[in-house]
Protein backbone atom coordinates (compact mmCIF):
# COMPACT_ATOMS: atom_id res chain seq x y z
CA UNK A 1 0.00 0.00 0.00
CA UNK A 2 1.05 3.46 -0.86
CA UNK A 3 2.39 5.57 2.11
CA UNK A 4 1.03 9.28 1.78
CA UNK A 5 3.43 12.35 3.28
CA UNK A 6 0.03 14.42 4.54
CA UNK A 7 2.10 16.96 6.12
CA UNK A 8 4.88 17.35 3.47
CA UNK A 9 4.07 19.80 -0.01
CA UNK A 10 0.86 19.72 -1.33
CA UNK A 11 2.47 19.67 -4.55
CA UNK A 12 3.92 16.42 -4.14
CA UNK A 13 0.85 15.27 -2.34
CA UNK A 14 -1.17 15.73 -5.46
CA UNK A 15 0.75 13.83 -7.48
CA UNK A 16 1.06 10.94 -5.62
CA UNK A 17 -2.47 10.18 -5.04
CA UNK A 18 -2.98 11.57 -8.99
CA UNK A 19 0.05 8.65 -9.28
CA UNK A 20 -2.39 5.86 -7.67
CA UNK A 21 -4.89 4.96 -9.67
CA UNK A 22 -8.36 5.47 -8.98
CA UNK A 23 -11.35 5.01 -11.88
CA UNK A 24 -14.74 4.76 -10.53
CA UNK A 25 -15.14 1.25 -9.00
CA UNK A 26 -11.17 1.04 -8.13
CA UNK A 27 -10.88 3.24 -5.38
CA UNK A 28 -10.14 0.82 -2.79
CA UNK A 29 -5.87 1.04 -2.48
CA UNK A 30 -6.36 5.18 -2.53
CA UNK A 31 -8.81 4.84 -0.07
CA UNK A 32 -6.51 2.21 2.03
CA UNK A 33 -3.96 4.91 2.21
CA UNK A 34 -6.10 7.94 3.06
CA UNK A 35 -7.50 5.76 5.56
CA UNK A 36 -4.17 4.72 6.99
CA UNK A 37 -2.31 8.33 6.55
CA UNK A 38 -5.26 10.05 8.47
CA UNK A 39 -5.50 7.14 11.50
CA UNK A 40 -1.86 8.54 12.01
CA UNK A 41 -3.16 11.72 13.51
CA UNK A 42 -4.35 11.63 17.12
CA UNK A 43 -6.69 14.55 16.96
CA UNK A 44 -9.00 12.91 14.17
CA UNK A 45 -11.56 10.22 14.27
CA UNK A 46 -11.46 8.24 11.36
CA UNK A 47 -14.34 6.41 10.19
CA UNK A 48 -14.79 4.00 7.24
CA UNK A 49 -18.08 2.98 5.02
CA UNK A 50 -16.87 1.22 1.82
CA UNK A 51 -14.04 3.16 0.18
CA UNK A 52 -15.60 6.52 1.47
CA UNK A 53 -12.98 7.53 4.78
CA UNK A 54 -14.25 10.16 6.98
CA UNK A 55 -11.93 11.73 9.27
CA UNK A 56 -13.35 14.66 11.98
CA UNK A 57 -11.62 16.58 14.90
CA UNK A 58 -14.16 16.81 17.99
CA UNK A 59 -13.02 19.82 20.06
CA UNK A 60 -16.60 21.36 20.97
CA UNK A 61 -16.37 24.24 18.54
CA UNK A 62 -19.95 25.84 18.39
CA UNK A 63 -19.54 25.39 14.56
CA UNK A 64 -19.08 22.21 12.40
CA UNK A 65 -17.17 22.96 8.49
CA UNK A 66 -17.70 19.93 6.47
CA UNK A 67 -14.86 19.44 3.74
CA UNK A 68 -15.52 17.04 0.84
CA UNK A 69 -13.65 15.45 -2.20
CA UNK A 70 -14.24 12.09 -4.33
CA UNK A 71 -11.39 10.01 -4.73
CA UNK A 72 -12.43 8.78 -7.67
CA UNK A 73 -12.13 9.79 -11.21
CA UNK A 74 -13.21 8.78 -15.43
CA UNK A 75 -11.12 6.18 -17.13
CA UNK A 76 -7.29 7.04 -17.62
CA UNK A 77 -6.47 7.80 -21.10
CA UNK A 78 -2.71 7.71 -21.72
CA UNK A 79 -2.23 10.57 -18.85
CA UNK A 80 -0.72 9.28 -15.79
CA UNK A 81 1.60 9.61 -14.31
CA UNK A 82 1.68 12.92 -13.96
CA UNK A 83 4.15 15.04 -15.66
CA UNK A 84 4.78 18.67 -15.00
CA UNK A 85 5.71 21.42 -17.34
CA UNK A 86 6.88 25.21 -16.31
CA UNK A 87 8.81 26.32 -13.24
CA UNK A 88 7.59 28.56 -10.88
CA UNK A 89 4.34 30.58 -11.30
CA UNK A 90 3.93 28.93 -14.75
CA UNK A 91 4.37 25.71 -13.21
CA UNK A 92 1.85 22.81 -14.65
CA UNK A 93 0.62 19.02 -13.70
CA UNK A 94 -0.70 17.25 -16.11
CA UNK A 95 -2.65 14.13 -15.76
CA UNK A 96 -5.87 12.52 -14.89
CA UNK A 97 -7.27 13.53 -11.17
CA UNK A 98 -5.04 16.29 -11.48
CA UNK A 99 -7.81 19.15 -11.64
CA UNK A 100 -10.75 16.79 -11.00
CA UNK A 101 -10.33 16.60 -8.17
CA UNK A 102 -7.12 15.01 -6.82
CA UNK A 103 -6.08 18.69 -6.43
CA UNK A 104 -8.92 19.39 -4.16
CA UNK A 105 -8.22 16.40 -2.21
CA UNK A 106 -4.80 17.02 -1.29
CA UNK A 107 -5.02 20.22 0.04
CA UNK A 108 -8.01 18.49 2.46
CA UNK A 109 -5.67 15.96 3.64
CA UNK A 110 -3.17 18.16 4.75
CA UNK A 111 -5.53 20.68 6.11
CA UNK A 112 -6.70 17.29 8.16
CA UNK A 113 -3.47 16.66 9.19
CA UNK A 114 -2.03 19.92 9.81
CA UNK A 115 -5.06 21.50 11.62
CA UNK A 116 -4.78 20.27 15.19
CA UNK A 117 -6.69 23.21 16.34
CA UNK A 118 -9.00 24.73 13.88
CA UNK A 119 -11.42 27.69 14.87
CA UNK A 120 -14.12 25.13 13.94
CA UNK A 121 -14.83 21.42 14.15
CA UNK A 122 -14.29 20.07 10.84
CA UNK A 123 -14.99 16.71 8.89
CA UNK A 124 -13.51 15.92 6.37
CA UNK A 125 -14.83 13.06 3.46
CA UNK A 126 -13.42 11.30 1.03
CA UNK A 127 -15.34 9.39 -1.24
CA UNK A 128 -15.56 6.97 -3.85
CA UNK A 129 -18.42 6.33 -7.34
CA UNK A 130 -18.75 10.04 -8.10
CA UNK A 131 -18.52 9.71 -11.40
CA UNK A 132 -20.72 7.23 -12.05
CA UNK A 133 -24.41 6.60 -11.79
CA UNK A 134 -25.82 8.68 -8.89
CA UNK A 135 -27.38 5.10 -7.28
CA UNK A 136 -23.25 4.23 -6.30
CA UNK A 137 -22.65 8.10 -5.24
CA UNK A 138 -20.48 6.69 -1.84
CA UNK A 139 -21.34 10.62 -0.20
CA UNK A 140 -24.70 9.11 -1.41
CA UNK A 141 -24.45 6.17 0.70
CA UNK A 142 -23.11 8.20 3.75
CA UNK A 143 -26.07 10.21 3.61
CA UNK A 144 -28.28 6.90 3.54
CA UNK A 145 -26.10 5.19 6.05
CA UNK A 146 -24.62 7.26 8.39
CA UNK A 147 -25.94 10.83 8.28
CA UNK A 148 -24.65 11.46 11.85
CA UNK A 149 -21.22 11.51 10.34
CA UNK A 150 -22.17 14.25 8.02
CA UNK A 151 -23.39 16.43 10.59
CA UNK A 152 -22.70 20.18 9.89
CA UNK A 153 -23.15 24.11 9.69
CA UNK A 154 -21.65 24.58 6.29
CA UNK A 155 -19.92 22.80 3.68
CA UNK A 156 -17.18 23.04 1.13
CA UNK A 157 -17.29 20.76 -1.63
CA UNK A 158 -13.46 20.78 -3.59
CA UNK A 159 -14.49 20.82 -7.11
CA UNK A 160 -12.56 22.77 -9.32
CA UNK A 161 -14.08 25.97 -9.12
CA UNK A 162 -10.88 28.17 -10.47
CA UNK A 163 -10.18 29.35 -6.85
CA UNK A 164 -13.39 31.01 -7.06
CA UNK A 165 -16.48 30.11 -4.35
CA UNK A 166 -19.48 28.93 -6.69
CA UNK A 167 -22.22 28.74 -4.61
CA UNK A 168 -24.86 26.42 -4.63
CA UNK A 169 -25.86 24.38 -7.97
CA UNK A 170 -28.88 23.56 -10.28
CA UNK A 171 -31.15 20.67 -10.53
CA UNK A 172 -31.25 18.78 -13.13
CA UNK A 173 -34.45 16.53 -14.46
CA UNK A 174 -33.89 14.18 -17.50
CA UNK A 175 -37.53 13.90 -19.70
CA UNK A 176 -38.99 11.29 -22.64
CA UNK A 177 -41.61 12.42 -24.55
CA UNK A 178 -43.31 9.84 -26.90
CA UNK A 179 -44.57 10.72 -29.89
CA UNK A 180 -47.00 8.32 -31.61
CA UNK A 181 -47.11 7.53 -35.16
CA UNK A 182 -48.59 4.88 -37.66
CA UNK A 183 -46.74 1.86 -39.47
CA UNK A 184 -46.97 1.77 -42.83
CA UNK A 185 -44.75 0.25 -46.05
CA UNK A 186 -42.40 3.37 -47.03
CA UNK A 187 -44.10 3.04 -50.42
CA UNK A 188 -47.35 3.84 -49.63
CA UNK A 189 -46.21 6.21 -46.78
CA UNK A 190 -49.69 8.05 -46.46
CA UNK A 191 -51.48 4.81 -45.41
CA UNK A 192 -49.57 5.90 -41.61
CA UNK A 193 -48.25 8.44 -39.87
CA UNK A 194 -44.60 9.68 -39.82
CA UNK A 195 -43.64 9.84 -35.99
CA UNK A 196 -40.43 11.36 -36.34
CA UNK A 197 -42.23 13.82 -38.74
CA UNK A 198 -44.77 14.36 -36.22
CA UNK A 199 -41.84 15.18 -32.94
CA UNK A 200 -40.67 17.97 -35.04
CA UNK A 201 -43.32 19.86 -32.60
CA UNK A 202 -41.27 19.17 -30.05
CA UNK A 203 -38.18 20.73 -31.15
CA UNK A 204 -40.73 23.45 -32.15
CA UNK A 205 -40.91 23.76 -28.56
CA UNK A 206 -37.54 22.92 -27.50
CA UNK A 207 -36.20 25.90 -30.15
CA UNK A 208 -38.66 28.51 -29.15
CA UNK A 209 -38.27 28.28 -25.42
CA UNK A 210 -36.50 30.76 -23.71
CA UNK A 211 -34.67 29.78 -20.41
CA UNK A 212 -34.68 31.44 -17.31
CA UNK A 213 -31.72 33.18 -15.72
CA UNK A 214 -33.14 33.72 -12.47
CA UNK A 215 -31.27 35.65 -9.54
CA UNK A 216 -30.93 33.12 -6.31
CA UNK A 217 -29.56 35.09 -3.21
CA UNK A 218 -27.64 37.49 -5.52
CA UNK A 219 -26.51 34.88 -7.80
CA UNK A 220 -27.77 34.66 -11.02
CA UNK A 221 -27.61 31.31 -12.64
CA UNK A 222 -29.08 30.13 -16.46
CA UNK A 223 -31.37 27.21 -17.23
CA UNK A 224 -31.24 25.42 -20.02
CA UNK A 225 -34.08 22.83 -21.75
CA UNK A 226 -32.34 20.32 -24.88
CA UNK A 227 -33.00 17.44 -26.69
CA UNK A 228 -29.85 15.05 -25.86
CA UNK A 229 -30.94 12.13 -27.93
CA UNK A 230 -33.78 11.21 -30.38
CA UNK A 231 -35.08 7.43 -31.18
CA UNK A 232 -37.14 6.62 -33.71
CA UNK A 233 -37.86 4.17 -36.56
CA UNK A 234 -36.79 0.02 -37.28
CA UNK A 235 -35.68 -0.14 -40.68
CA UNK A 236 -35.46 1.88 -44.33
CA UNK A 237 -38.61 1.19 -45.64
CA UNK A 238 -40.59 1.14 -42.42
CA UNK A 239 -42.50 4.30 -41.75
CA UNK A 240 -41.55 4.93 -37.82
CA UNK A 241 -44.95 4.41 -35.48
CA UNK A 242 -42.88 5.73 -32.26
CA UNK A 243 -40.49 8.55 -31.79
CA UNK A 244 -38.90 9.17 -28.35
CA UNK A 245 -37.19 12.51 -27.69
CA UNK A 246 -34.84 12.75 -24.51
CA UNK A 247 -35.14 15.95 -23.09
CA UNK A 248 -31.82 17.53 -20.61
CA UNK A 249 -33.53 20.51 -18.13
CA UNK A 250 -31.05 22.22 -15.82
CA UNK A 251 -33.49 24.68 -13.55
CA UNK A 252 -32.18 26.85 -10.94
CA UNK A 253 -32.54 26.10 -6.93
CA UNK A 254 -35.33 28.69 -6.42
CA UNK A 255 -37.22 25.49 -7.94
CA UNK A 256 -37.55 22.04 -6.51
CA UNK A 257 -37.88 19.03 -8.46
CA UNK A 258 -41.71 19.50 -8.00
CA UNK A 259 -42.05 22.60 -9.50
CA UNK A 260 -40.00 22.16 -12.42
CA UNK A 261 -41.83 18.57 -13.31
CA UNK A 262 -44.93 20.93 -13.38
CA UNK A 263 -43.02 23.69 -15.15
CA UNK A 264 -41.87 20.57 -18.37
CA UNK A 265 -45.53 19.47 -18.30
CA UNK A 266 -47.03 22.78 -18.68
CA UNK A 267 -44.55 23.34 -21.75
CA UNK A 268 -44.56 20.00 -23.33
CA UNK A 269 -48.85 20.52 -22.65
CA UNK A 270 -50.32 17.89 -24.94
CA UNK A 271 -47.41 15.51 -24.86
CA UNK A 272 -46.59 12.17 -23.35
CA UNK A 273 -43.64 13.24 -20.67
CA UNK A 274 -42.40 10.91 -18.59
CA UNK A 275 -39.90 11.69 -15.60
CA UNK A 276 -36.68 9.39 -16.28
CA UNK A 277 -34.27 10.53 -13.62
CA UNK A 278 -34.00 13.61 -11.47
CA UNK A 279 -31.57 15.46 -8.57
CA UNK A 280 -32.60 18.62 -6.38
CA UNK A 281 -30.52 21.88 -6.96
CA UNK A 282 -29.03 23.51 -3.74
CA UNK A 283 -29.30 26.92 -2.98
CA UNK A 284 -26.24 29.19 -2.22
CA UNK A 285 -26.60 29.83 1.46
CA UNK A 286 -24.36 32.32 1.70
CA UNK A 287 -25.30 34.41 4.28
CA UNK A 288 -24.62 32.11 6.52
CA UNK A 289 -21.61 33.73 9.08
CA UNK A 290 -19.16 31.07 8.48
CA UNK A 291 -20.06 31.23 4.14
CA UNK A 292 -19.91 34.65 4.56
CA UNK A 293 -16.29 35.01 6.31
CA UNK A 294 -15.07 32.33 3.75
CA UNK A 295 -16.20 34.52 0.40
CA UNK A 296 -14.72 37.36 2.01
CA UNK A 297 -11.33 36.04 2.27
CA UNK A 298 -11.44 34.55 -0.99
CA UNK A 299 -11.85 38.05 -2.13
CA UNK A 300 -14.04 37.27 -5.33
CA UNK A 301 -17.25 37.84 -6.22
CA UNK A 302 -19.04 34.40 -6.25
CA UNK A 303 -20.53 33.29 -8.99
CA UNK A 304 -23.63 30.90 -9.61
CA UNK A 305 -22.44 26.77 -10.10
CA UNK A 306 -24.53 26.32 -13.32
CA UNK A 307 -23.84 22.67 -12.98
CA UNK A 308 -24.67 19.74 -10.29
CA UNK A 309 -22.76 18.84 -8.03
CA UNK A 310 -22.76 16.83 -4.87
CA UNK A 311 -23.49 20.61 -3.03
CA UNK A 312 -26.89 19.54 -3.41
CA UNK A 313 -26.65 16.23 -0.87
CA UNK A 314 -25.62 18.52 1.64
CA UNK A 315 -28.70 20.69 1.12
CA UNK A 316 -30.56 17.58 1.29
CA UNK A 317 -29.50 17.74 4.77
CA UNK A 318 -30.08 20.73 5.57
CA UNK A 319 -26.24 22.40 5.11
CA UNK A 320 -25.74 24.96 2.93
CA UNK A 321 -22.72 24.29 0.68
CA UNK A 322 -20.52 25.77 -1.75
CA UNK A 323 -17.63 24.36 -4.51
CA UNK A 324 -14.14 26.00 -4.26
CA UNK A 325 -10.98 24.02 -5.85
CA UNK A 326 -8.35 24.25 -7.62
CA UNK A 327 -8.36 24.01 -11.30
CA UNK A 328 -10.27 25.29 -14.02
CA UNK A 329 -13.53 23.27 -14.39
CA UNK A 330 -13.59 22.87 -18.22
CA UNK A 331 -10.48 20.68 -18.06
CA UNK A 332 -12.18 17.87 -15.87
CA UNK A 333 -12.90 14.08 -18.28
CA UNK A 334 -10.39 16.02 -20.82
CA UNK A 335 -7.19 13.78 -22.06
CA UNK A 336 -5.32 17.29 -21.94
CA UNK A 337 -6.54 17.57 -17.80
CA UNK A 338 -4.38 19.57 -15.91
CA UNK A 339 -4.08 22.13 -12.90
CA UNK A 340 -1.52 25.27 -12.30
CA UNK A 341 0.48 24.39 -9.31
CA UNK A 342 0.20 28.15 -8.07
CA UNK A 343 -3.87 27.54 -7.30
CA UNK A 344 -2.96 24.39 -5.54
CA UNK A 345 -0.92 26.26 -3.30
CA UNK A 346 -3.34 29.18 -3.24
CA UNK A 347 -6.83 27.38 -1.81
CA UNK A 348 -4.85 25.56 0.60
CA UNK A 349 -3.40 29.20 1.57
CA UNK A 350 -7.16 30.89 1.87
CA UNK A 351 -8.08 27.40 3.66
CA UNK A 352 -5.70 27.35 6.25
CA UNK A 353 -5.81 31.01 6.63
CA UNK A 354 -9.97 30.76 7.23
CA UNK A 355 -9.78 27.50 9.35
CA UNK A 356 -6.69 28.60 11.86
Amino acid sequence: MSSLDLTGDVVELTRTICDIPSVSGDEKQLADAVEAALAAFPHLEVLRDGDAVVARTNLGRDTRVVLAGHLDTVPIAGNLPVTTTGSGDDEIMHGRGTVDMKAGVAVMLHLAATLTSPRYDLTYVFYDHEEVAARLNGLGRLVRNHPEWLTGDFAILGEPSDGTVEGGCQGTMRVKITVPGVAAHAARSWRGSNAIHSAGAVLDVLRAYEPRQPIVEGLQYHEGLNAVKIEGGIAGNVIPDLCVVHVNHRFAPDRDVATAEAHLREVFAGFDLEVTDAAPGARPGLDRPAAKEFVDLVGRTPQAKLGWTDVSRFAGLGIPAVNYGPGDPLQAHTDGEHVPVPEIRQALHVLTSWLS
